[in-house]
């Protein structure tokens, strides 16, 4: 049985309409909450339509073709007020920074500043009157110092210092964090804890018990539906639920390393997100103590650089 690959039509406009709005809000730090709340509505009433399309056709948003689904889950993304924010902080900066560089004694430059779902680090274009930048949405967790690099790559070119920097931070949980959030938005999970190997629910029980004392309330557990060999769990936030990589359900990988992988996310639920100095922080201090506290920490985190480096099969 083939399955049903279905385009929603005009959704590269409506996000263009929507990173358009965003743009002209980030003319300032604080923007006006009602018009926050204007892009929320736009963005939650963009995407149920989007979904009533999909559920009228039998299909969900996985079935979408890769561009409706890089945008129905850019969209879905930003119906999450923290990550919208973050957005919105995060276009104020840029534009400020691409503003100063540009029109540094050259008169008026126009800038147009974009975060995306985009397969790209970046990508820069520059005309005798208008700039334009679009940046990988994995960046709204970037430092001010990752982002002026970014910056001053897309706009000038290249620099040694410039190009460290950026790849230091795409290769970090940071980044890799909302790129993955972004790619499980559109992944149907058959959200069955019970894998081949390993029960999420009794190993949920037995770390609630040891750690939490019973009293964290379970999320939603899942497996994922492919392997992955970089990162091997995920937190979502929005829809409280762990997903906890295919890869650690196998005989092979004793069941203390995949229960470590478990306690790593459920602190996630635990500690929740924190802000310092406007960043969005997920692995503070507390929670690497928090996470240090697990048993066989050290043995598990060997094992689980060894398979992070292992040949992939």
């Amino acid at each position: 049985m083939s399955i049903e690959i279905i385009s929603i039509k005009n959704i590269k406009i409506q996000q263009n309409i929507i990173l358009q709005k965003i743009f002209d809000l980030s003319s300032t730090p604080t923007p006006n909450a009602a018009h926050i709340q204007q892009i929320t509505e736009t963005l939650v009433k963009t995407v149920t339509a989007i979904e009533k399309i999909c559920f009228q056709q039998q299909v969900t948003p996985a079935n979408l073709t890769s561009s409706s689904r890089q945008i129905y889950s850019w969209m879905k993304f930003l119906t999450d007020e923290c990550n919208l924010k973050l957005h919105l902080q995060r276009t104020y900066y840029v534009r400020q920074i691409a503003q100063k560089i540009l029109n540094n004694g050259q008169g008026s430059i126009e800038v147009m500043i974009e975060f995306t779902n985009l397969a790209l680090l970046y990508k820069g274009k520059k005309s005798s009157n208008v700039a334009k930048i679009v940046i990988n949405e994995g960046f709204i967790n970037a430092s001010e110092e990752v982002l002026q690099a970014v910056v001053k790559s897309a706009l000038l070119g290249n620099s040694q210092d410039s190009t460290r920097l950026i790849r230091s931070f795409a290769s970090s949980s940071e980044y890799s964090d909302v790129l993955l959030e972004l790619d499980l938005i559109a992944e149907v999970i058959a959200e069955n804890a019970q894998g081949k190997f390993y029960n999420l629910h009794h190993l949920f029980d037995k770390l609630n018990h040891e750690y939490f004392a019973a009293n964290l309330v379970k999320p939603r557990l899942a497996w994922s539906q492919i392997n992955t060999y970089r990162k091997f769990g995920h937190y979502e936030t929005a829809r409280d639920r762990v997903v906890i990589s295919l890869t650690l359900d196998n005989a092979n990988i004793p069941e203390f390393v995949t229960e470590f992988v478990l306690y790593h996310e459920l602190l996630h639920k635990y500690h929740g997100i924190k802000w310092v100095q406007g960043r969005r922080m997920v692995h503070t201090k507390e929670f690497r103590v928090y996470e240090s506290r697990f048993k066989l920490y050290k043995e598990a985190s060997v094992w689980l650089k060894k398979l992070a480096s292992s040949p992939r099969p």
